[in-house]
């Protein structure tokens, strides 16, 4: 991969993650905070960098875990209604 698009790559992942902390709403906050690790995981790969690679990929996980478990609940919420 070019070094200019690895770049950018470090920065989008650095921006969707700067983002995802200002949003109110959790569930907007955790899919924004999964994407910005999951670039963040790449730019790791892409600059061959195990402590990146496996921090963003341990958070991305995390994310998913909880966004699921949010949904599972709310299926619940609502076959109880």
């Amino acid at each position: 991969m070019d070094a200019n698009m690895v770049e950018i790559l470090g920065y989008a992942a650095s921006i969707m993650v700067a983002i995802s902390l200002t949003m109110k709403n959790i569930v907007k906050l955790r899919v924004l905070n999964f994407i910005g690790c999951a670039l963040f995981t790449a730019y790791g790969l892409a600059i061959d960098s195990m402590p990146v690679v496996i921090t963003n990929g341990f958070i991305a996980c995390v994310n998913v875990y909880f966004l699921a478990k949010m949904m599972q609940e709310k299926k619940s919420v609502k076959s109880a209604a």
